[in-house]
């Protein structure tokens, strides 16, 4: 009957002002006695099941799945309405109220922004909501910072400071790949081919594109390989002698050792990926290049990956207009 309920709202919706379909609503749920709010939970969760199956479908990870499960669940829970009837004015003091009780950041209530823009977008696609209340809420604008990358000289004291072939083979095929860290710890062995000096790597979304890596990075897999006695199909196997596949936690806990050992700032996986984008844009690589190596499906995160070497401005400067 909900369903039915919310059928009945959506058709009246260009029809009624917001005041009457929320009267309309109470009405028809005395009505038939819906009044407890307890009745209306299967609906909103059974179209949040149904969008977070259509997510799954269109290839997204189990990890971003969930993430959209905990945000949208925890919106609704918040909100307390049936998501048919959730206004603009409803989501606006969610995220206010989320960011002022939590002490969140403006890049965090963007990301809730969008992910309920994509729910209510999907509810409108469907037909179970006239129009998205999420067309009013404009994108939240947010501070740019540039994020660090490495120079030359810090990327060498990264490489010396390895104390195990593994480590200074996973550090130059970040380096020369800028692969993101989960696809480098679900390659195998068989994925690599040295002579062409490249493998495949499976992206998010299951997608897959070739990557490429430079003669230091084939000269350290192979030393490393070289020290293998294990028959796991692994590129890159634990230190702990059980062989097992690294794992992205584990690559990550060996950053932070070397990250206590020398002076060069952070150094987790991802500052490799972010300093390949920059170094390749500021060498004159064109951005469509860079974009479809790193596995980006649109050209704008490509940007906000390569941060522009202030350096190179200041040479393009005297060059084009002194």
């Amino acid at each position: 009957m909900e369903s039915v309920i919310a059928i009945v709202l959506a058709q009246m919706q260009p029809i009624l002002a917001a005041e009457q379909i929320k009267t309309l609503a109470e009405v028809l749920r005395s009505a038939f006695n819906l009044n407890n709010t307890s009745t209306t939970a299967p609906q909103t969760s059974h179209l949040l099941e149904m969008f977070l199956t259509a997510k799954e479908v269109e290839g997204c990870s189990p990890k971003t799945i969930e993430y959209y499960r905990s945000t949208l669940t925890m919106m609704n829970d918040a909100i307390m309405k049936p998501c048919t009837l959730i206004e603009s004015d409803d989501l606006r003091k969610y995220l206010n109220d989320y960011e002022v009780k939590r002490g969140a950041s403006k890049v965090t209530i963007d990301n809730i922004r969008r992910i309920m823009s994509s729910f209510f977008a999907w509810l409108e696609d469907e037909d179970y909501i006239v129009k998205s209340p999420v067309r009013r809420i404009k994108r939240i604008k947010t501070a740019v910072i540039a994020k660090e990358t490495f120079s030359d000289e810090q990327l060498e004291t990264v490489r010396e400071s390895c104390t195990t072939t593994r480590d200074r083979a996973i550090v130059d095929m970040l380096a020369s790949t800028g692969m993101r860290i989960g696809e480098l710890t679900r390659l195998n062995r068989s994925d690599i081919d040295f002579r062409e000096r490249e493998c495949i790597v499976t992206g998010k979304g299951n997608k897959q594109r070739p990557v490429y890596f430079d003669a230091r990075a084939k000269t350290s897999l192979q030393n490393y390989l070289s020290t293998r006695n294990d028959n796991n199909p692994a590129l890159f196997v634990t230190l702990n002698g059980t062989s097992r596949r690294a794992s992205v936690g584990s690559v990550e806990g060996r950053m932070r050792r070397i990250e206590k050992s020398i002076d060069v700032g952070r150094v987790h996986p991802h500052k490799f990926r972010r300093t390949l984008a920059t170094h390749a844009i500021g060498k004159g690589m064109p951005i469509e290049q860079v974009q479809r190596l790193l596995g980006h499906a649109k050209i704008e995160t490509t940007m906000h990956y390569a941060m522009v070497d202030q350096n190179n401005v200041k040479a393009s400067h005297r060059k084009y207009l002194e």
